[in-house]
């Protein structure tokens, strides 16, 4: 069995329909609230994001296959990349942030498709708040604890601009209610 830690996001359309859809083809055991964001990486010239973690263990799956999902994931709700604005507006992203293996063990990647723990997410807060709420023992592999992560200076500033609105899954395996 492995476990994945997503970050998902959605700033095109229904953003609330796109992440749930994604979260009914996961069967998620905790998802965060929803927080909007505002955007990241300087491509400013866009809406706000609706950004969620995501937990999921799934036995026998490996990293190679979290990533298959979330591609496909992406691919379903409409995602279209747009190779001159790489942090441009997007129906659904869905990052692997970490993947580890069922005794706890986390998973390293190298492949540029497949670079895992994701190489940005200690500096993201719309990654790390989400994940934070749902994990408060949370390690970001070769980072440290999400805790830490949290009250570096940049990331502090940016969790300020985090606005946490709602739950999006009921804990049952259904995200169609709130």
């Amino acid at each position: 069995m492995t476990r994945v830690v997503f970050s998902m996001g959605s700033n095109l359309g229904d953003r609330e329909a796109h992440l749930k859809a994604a979260l009914r083809d996961i069967a998620p055991d905790a998802v965060s609230e929803v927080y909007e964001t505002p955007p990241w990486g300087g491509d400013d010239d866009q809406p706000a994001y609706y950004n969620i973690a995501v937990i999921a263990d799934d036995p026998g799956q490996d990293a190679e296959g979290w990533l298959a999902l979330a591609q496909r994931l992406e691919e379903d709700n409409g995602r279209i990349r747009d190779p001159e604005r790489r942090y441009g507006p997007r129906t659904l992203d869905v990052d692997l942030i970490a993947v580890f293996e069922d005794d706890g063990t986390p998973v390293h990647g190298d492949d540029p498709q497949l670079l895992l723990p994701h190489p940005h997410a200690h500096l993201r807060a719309f990654v790390l708040v989400p994940w934070f709420a749902i994990d408060r023992d949370a390690e970001l592999p070769g980072r440290g604890r999400v805790r830490d992560l949290l009250r570096d200076e940049s990331v502090a500033a940016d969790a300020r601009a985090l606005r946490r609105l709602h739950p999006i899954w009921s804990g049952h395996g259904d995200a169609r209610e709130p």
